[in-house]
């Protein structure tokens, strides 16, 4: 199943988002010349980092290589999460609002985001049939 997923889903995926995106700037060229975009596309190069990592953990596990806790894969699996909602804030509100806020606000949603992991575990230890 997770052959299938990464292989069928989740590569064409991310190969066909990064061929839309590539005619969409060609279609575009000025949005090359605003500074979100230049945040969002550091922030889509991150993403690109992730995708590999998470297919060397995604090779790992095909060879029976269990390296990292659920919790770790818990807290990785948002990091994503995070990434994202920074890319469709950038989009959504451009220049809108200061940068600084942004950042902020990711910050804030990170550290929810923590709190809600760590509350999860309690409520895991507390009731192990969940």
């Amino acid at each position: 199943m997770t052959k299938r997923l990464w292989y069928i889903i989740t590569w064409p995926s991310a190969m066909l988002c990064t061929l839309f995106a590539i005619w969409l700037l060609i279609l575009m060229p000025g949005w090359l010349q605003q500074p979100w975009m230049h945040v969002k596309l550091a922030f889509v190069l991150l993403l690109f980092f992730y995708h590999g990592r998470n297919h060397l953990i995604f090779k790992q596990l095909q060879n029976d290589e269990v390296k990292y806790t659920s919790r770790y894969m818990r807290i990785w699996n948002e990091v994503a999460t995070l990434v994202l909602f920074a890319v469709v804030f950038l989009v959504i509100l451009k220049s809108a609002i200061n940068w600084i806020f942004g950042v902020v606000g990711i910050l804030v949603l990170g550290i929810l985001l923590m709190l809600g992991i760590r509350l999860y575990k309690r409520i895991r230890e507390k009731n192990p049939e969940a």
